[in-house]
């Protein structure tokens, strides 16, 4: 017994054993919440407020971090598919012919989500609200991928590969503009508007 297969078949128990555990419409809900229709919207509305906060505030190179967001999300869809073809990893019965792994719903949350958030965080002074943004992100992701796994859509393990993927994606905003969220922060602080 290989260790992959051990992995795998424990990932696909776990997977069996979730099945169900939300009510039909309440797993659907979650489920959808990763939806390129629902999460992108969320992401776009950041940008647009964090270009126009940026610009207001007369902050250098402002459209920058809008933008490497707008980038990052538009690579998600640029790494899944062909990871899904190369890798081509069954999903649960039901969900498809394609290849299951990364889950493309749960790295569209996280990183629409993520980076959303990550926008976001300049503008937030208070210790309280900032901890409430970043724990309301990470509560709302694992929602996702929870509805994703009841819904008999992807395995646990094809979730976590989407967080994975989306980690590396936000990790890379990050480091490119670094700089520019803490010049953002400096910025709603001379300016007295922040949450």
């Amino acid at each position: 017994m290989s260790a992959a297969g051990s992995v795998s078949r424990a990932d696909e128990r776990l997977g069996r054993a979730m099945w169900g555990g939300l009510p039909g419409p309440g797993g659907e809900f979650l489920a959808d919440l990763g939806n390129v229709q629902v999460a992108v919207p969320v992401l776009v509305l950041a940008v647009v407020y964090a270009a126009v906060r940026g610009r207001r505030a007369g902050l250098p190179r402002w459209w920058w971090p809008p933008l490497a967001a707008a980038v990052v999300m538009a690579a998600v869809p640029a790494l899944v598919a062909p990871l899904k073809s190369l890798l081509a990893r069954p999903g649960p019965p039901g969900a498809g012919p394609d290849g299951c792994f990364p889950s493309g719903h749960a790295t569209t949350a996280a990183v629409a989500y993520g980076a959303a958030a990550l926008l976001l965080l300049p503008a937030v002074r208070r210790a309280a609200t900032r901890w409430l943004l970043g724990t309301g992100t990470v509560v709302l992701n694992a929602a996702v991928g929870a509805g994703l796994v009841v819904r008999g859509y992807h395995w646990p393990l094809d979730v976590v590969g989407g967080w994975l993927l989306s980690g590396l994606l936000l990790g890379a905003w990050v480091t490119v503009t670094g700089s520019r969220a803490g010049s953002a922060a400096a910025g709603s602080d001379r300016s007295g508007r922040g949450a």
